[in-house]
């Protein structure tokens, strides 16, 4: 049997270890290379997003201004150098667009055809067009910004005040609960340890990835929150993004503490992307004695 299908975490697998490696016994991983290079690009482009966030954030912050959100931070690359940034952006988040929906489609982490292999398969999709929504953020905010108009958030702000935009909006709410559900119980059981690769370096900093994945699973919270309470009160004004999140920590006790916190927590999962960007394990294009980060730690 592959190492890499050994984790201690094997309870977080969704198919059964009998099922995956059926599935793995039946490819050539040479066939799946050509994923790999869509896997990176995507993951580093979402890297380059949290790691501009929580950076201008960090650096507004320090300069006595407030934290911003994601339109507020490409807005702020928008000239100069920054525009390659925020073209090398929008063209990242595309790929991981992409690398979701086909690693879905050809099954890359197989995952197999039953209920639960299903179930997460198509939450790849799902998670796949939401990035492509970001990309299109991204992608607007650079034409706009070469065309000279600045449109702002009116269009959404419409949806939101109409009912059938507020029913939209709720959903969105809640499959964003799910979704801080899901990323505060990976960082809790750790289960991003099976998808990377076991070395020097995922060993030194499985603590601050953990660290990472559990503050974007808080601010994914968040943000879901004040979606649906916005879809409640079918208020004109869109709190849909991180923003929104600073806005909201500000107002409380030790605000400012808070924000500055989180912003390092959401450079901690610009890293957790970066490391998978150069070390996550695509069951169907890695070898099968590739030994997981999960595994080397559950034998220590």
């Amino acid at each position: 049997m592959s190492d890499h299908l050994k984790s201690g975490h094997a309870n977080n697998a969704l198919p059964s270890q009998k099922s995956r490696n059926e599935i793995l016994d039946q490819i050539n991983p040479d066939d799946f290379s050509w994923a790999i290079p869509i896997m990176r690009a995507g993951y580093g482009g979402r890297a380059l997003v949290y790691l501009t966030i929580a950076g201008t954030s960090l650096w507004s912050i320090w300069k006595g201004g407030d934290a911003k959100g994601t339109t507020a931070a490409l807005e702020w690359l928008d000239s100069g150098w920054g525009t390659i940034v925020l073209l090398a952006i929008t063209l990242g988040l595309a790929a991981y667009a992409l690398w979701r929906v086909v690693d879905s489609i050809w099954d890359l982490e197989a995952y197999g055809t039953g209920i639960k292999g299903l179930i997460a398969r198509a939450a790849m999709i799902v998670t796949g067009l939401i990035h492509l929504v970001m990309a299109g953020l991204a992608g607007t905010v650079l034409i706009d910004h070469q065309s000279g108009n600045s449109s702002g958030g009116g269009k959404i702000a419409q949806l939101v005040s109409s009912s059938a935009g507020a029913v939209l909006l709720g959903v969105v709410g809640l499959l964003m609960l799910g979704s801080a559900g899901y990323y505060l119980h990976k960082a809790w059981s750790e289960g991003y340890r099976t998808h990377l690769k076991a070395n020097a370096t995922t060993r030194r900093l499985n603590t601050p990835l953990k660290i990472g994945v559990a503050a974007n699973g808080v601010v994914i919270g968040v943000i879901g929150a004040l979606i649906i309470r916005a879809a409640m009160f079918a208020s004109a004004d869109n709190p849909g993004g991180i923003g929104s999140v600073f806005d909201w920590l500000r107002e409380q006790v030790f605000g400012q503490f808070l924000v500055t916190t989180l912003c390092f927590g959401l450079l901690g999962f610009a890293l957790f992307c970066c490391i998978n960007a150069l070390y996550r394990v695509v069951p169907k294009a890695s070898g099968r004695g590739t030994k997981t980060l999960g595994d080397a730690l559950s034998g220590d």
